[in-house]
């Protein structure tokens, strides 16, 4: 239950660069999936029912999406306007305690994923051969990613929460 769609596995650089094209369309339709999961757990009174024993309930899993991939955008822009960066890891448990994701709707989070995978669709979408080739390096694992790698990560992390809050349902 806690990887209901597997653990990620990073790709090849071969498999990366042949799959960038899904790896934008599931950052592009994520929001819309969320909403739509969303809007049955509000019906059904679920929002904070955690999707295992110990795991983060359904309100915290969409605050945690906007959070992650804010940060996940950020640390696209980052690698392609900057050589080779440093990207700073954040404490994902402690942000999810927050009052702001205790206390505030979903909804808010629901609009920033709106927006947030809008951006970062099209800026994927327009990126050159050169720019799928750019890397940063991950300060908290210590290892190096392409774009194109770091795509494919996010592309898993959507799906991933996904199937958390459908286990929820």
């Amino acid at each position: 239950m806690r990887y209901p769609i597997g653990k990620f596995v990073l790709p090849d650089h071969a498999t990366a660069a042949a799959n960038r094209t899904d790896y934008i369309k599931d950052i592009g339709e994520l929001p819309a999936i969320v909403a739509n999961i969303a809007t049955e757990l509000k019906r059904r009174d679920l929002l904070d029912t955690p999707y295992r024993e110990g795991g983060w309930t359904a309100r915290q899993v969409v605050h945690h999406l906007a959070d992650s991939h804010t940060n996940a955008y950020v640390r696209h822009k980052r690698i392609l306007t900057e050589d080779h960066p440093t990207l700073i890891p954040y404490d994902e448990v402690r942000w999810a305690e927050l009052a702001d994701v205790t206390a505030v709707p979903i909804a808010a989070s629901l609009e920033i994923l709106r927006g947030l995978h809008l951006r970062w669709s099209t800026l994927l979408a327009t990126c050159s051969d050169a720019d799928w080739e750019r890397t940063g390096f991950h300060g908290g694992n210590g290892q190096t990613y392409r774009l194109d790698s770091l795509a494919a990560q996010y592309s898993w992390h959507g799906r991933h929460h996904v199937g958390h809050l459908k286990l929820v349902l």
